[in-house]
């Protein structure tokens, strides 16, 4: 390990710098754990060890402790009490997952190619350093990328990993992003606040996790404060987060998460649901005014903040009004209106009609209720209450923003022809399947012969069958177990976990017999198909157009995603389609086998 002798602190500095050598010497400093959130299982990844200093000594505060250590030039050996504080107390406390702890570039380029002193500290803990992350903060090493790099890579040999710290914080956190290639990111909390009321910020964090996924690392967003924020998050793909709405900084915390089913996108849904968006998540926190207060404290409010374009005005909490920003400062513009009125509560100039919903409305009622209303309530917003009382604004830009969202979202996520989920919920739901480990049954829906049918009877006709297809398909799933999805054309998939699901299938497949023939021709019907021309220019028979399911069962450990699943399923539908009408073919071989393992035709 290479030696790191600090020189001695600037004169004057004395007093203070013994009192932090004492607290290092002495053990005095107070490690308390932040939980770490998977937000897709809802179960603790991990905790981040903050330090704090003695409750009775002004280095109680963490950043006057790390302050008095850089001044004292003994930042390398706070580190080191830091982490052995967090590791003893995190082996005493048995947390589960993995310990975070905060680490400079500094004292990591101190340990050289091993980092000897850190493993000792660990394992004096009782620790494995498996389970440890070191957090580099934000900062250009001082030894320079190569030799970082190096150091790092010598604790990935010893089990220790490197996560980077609020990132987009600093100007060089991304040259140190693709210099060290860290295990785990973690999103600065700036582009987590309000992110929801934000394009830019989102557009930042959909690039983020778009890089964490090529470069293999996990992402972790900091800073999560509301619901709208968290959903947001689930919504751009961050798998990981930390903050208040989750898990304060505590001294012994829970070994698991509380139940917060109103608030996390996983509490209380079935796998295949979709949020539906509320006018909390268009909640933007706008300082109310009691009704008292003298208009001229609102007229420099809006004066100071240029996009301030309405203030609340709330009596013990409760809104009674707002104050529009152009009618205030048009009267105040006035000659001798601002030396009448500027002294008199703001009640006098407050519309006490604003628009008034609760947070838990939907978008879409919200929506109907701004455009039904009065065409102020579209330009200067409405306000957010919570059981009555005040929570925070919502404006007629954000409400539009987030109802077009949802038009793209509803474009992406469903079929336009059934309005049955597409592709992308699809494998969403498989995938979420996969990982609560449950078993179930995916069932592939085609039509056989469907070109030809379509080329004959025309579109229209076309869609009628595809319609029909949906219909029975919803008709006979379990509404509390079952998802049915479109895949596109005449292709349907549905995942079933309804125990009697091939009943349900082949009284599915009786019906479809009985009511297609209606989209037949009474020549064809009798004929019991019709002619049609193949490429090859010659006329050939094929038989009415038949519903073909492909049904594969899927069990715990089987199948790791969606796409292998995909791939499973188009075999058993390939092999419903060599059989004659309506079929249905069960794919009992385990993957793997070969084709002669099959066991189950029907």
């Amino acid at each position: 390990m290479q030696t790191c002798v600090e020189p001695s602190p600037p004169p004057g500095l004395a007093d203070g710098c013994q009192q932090l050598e004492a607290i290092i010497r002495q053990g005095r400093l107070l490690p308390v754990f932040q939980a770490i959130v998977d937000l897709e299982a809802g179960t603790v990844l991990g905790h981040e060890g903050l330090i704090r200093g003695p409750s009775d000594s002004a280095l109680h505060s963490p950043t006057m402790l790390f302050e008095a250590a850089e001044r004292c030039r003994m930042t390398l050996a706070l580190d080191l009490a830091c982490l052995r504080a967090c590791a003893e107390r995190f082996a005493e406390l048995a947390l589960p997952g993995l310990l975070f702890v905060n680490i400079s570039p500094e004292t990591l380029l101190a340990q050289g190619r091993r980092p000897a002193a850190v493993l000792a500290l660990l394992e004096g803990a009782g620790l494995d350093s498996r389970r440890v992350i070191l957090e580099l903060t934000e900062t250009r090493p001082s030894g320079g990328y190569p030799a970082l790099r190096e150091v790092a890579d010598g604790c990935r040999r010893d089990g220790l990993r490197i996560a980077l710290d609020d990132l987009g914080e600093g100007f060089s956190n991304l040259r140190l992003w693709s210099e060290l290639r860290p295990d785990i990111v973690k999103l600065d909390k700036h582009f987590v606040r309000h992110i929801h009321l934000d394009p830019l910020k989102e557009q930042f964090v959909r690039s983020i996790v778009d890089i964490a996924r090529q470069s293999g690392a996990l992402l972790v967003a900091e800073g999560i404060e509301s619901a709208a924020e968290l959903r947001t998050l689930c919504r751009l793909g961050v798998r990981y987060g930390q903050g208040y709405l989750l898990a304060r900084p505590q001294a012994r915390p829970p070994q698991a998460l509380p139940s917060m089913a109103d608030t996390l996108p996983w509490a209380g849904r079935r796998p295949s649901s979709r949020y539906q968006p509320l006018a909390r998540d268009l909640l933007l926190e706008v300082a109310p005014l009691e009704d008292r207060v003298p208009n001229e404290t609102a007229y420099r409010r809006f004066a100071e903040h240029p996009d301030c374009f309405a203030i609340p005005v709330v009596q013990d909490g409760v809104p009674v009004g707002l104050l529009r920003r152009h009618h205030l400062l048009e009267r105040f513009a006035k000659p001798f209106n601002r030396e009448l009125y500027g002294k008199k509560p703001c009640r006098m100039m407050m519309d006490k009609q604003p628009l008034v919903v609760n947070a838990d409305i939907n978008v879409h009622e919200l929506s109907s209720l701004v455009v039904a209303a009065e065409r102020r309530y579209l330009v200067d917003g409405f306000i957010i209450t919570d059981n009555g009382r005040y929570l925070g604004m919502g404006t007629g830009f954000a409400l539009m923003r987030k109802i077009t969202e949802l038009q793209l979202s509803a474009a992406r996520y469903a079929n336009p022809l059934t309005g049955l989920p597409g592709n992308v919920p699809i494998n969403e739901t498989v995938d979420r399947l996969l990982g609560m480990d449950a078993p179930f049954v995916v069932a592939y829906a085609d039509l056989d012969h469907f070109k030809p049918f379509n080329d004959l009877y025309g579109y229209a006709a076309g869609d009628s069958l595809i319609e029909l297809v949906a219909h029975l398909l919803l008709a006979h799933a379990d509404p509390e177990r079952d998802f049915v999805g479109h895949v596109g054309g005449d292709d349907f998939v549905l995942l079933m976990q309804s125990d009697d699901w091939e009943a349900r299938l082949r009284r599915m497949l009786a019906r479809f017999g009985e009511q297609a023939s209606a989209h037949f021709s009474e020549a064809h019907r009798a004929a019991g198909g019709f002619e049609v021309a193949a490429r090859s220019g010659e006329t050939v028979f094929l038989p009415l157009t038949a519903l073909s399911l492909g049904v594969v069962k899927v069990r715990a450990g089987q199948y790791h995603s969606h796409r292998e699943i995909g791939a499973a399923t188009a075999e058993a539908k390939k092999r419903a389609k060599k059989m004659p009408g309506n079929s249905l073919f069960v794919e009992c071989r385990q993957p793997g086998e070969p084709a002669s393992c099959r066991c189950g035709q029907s």
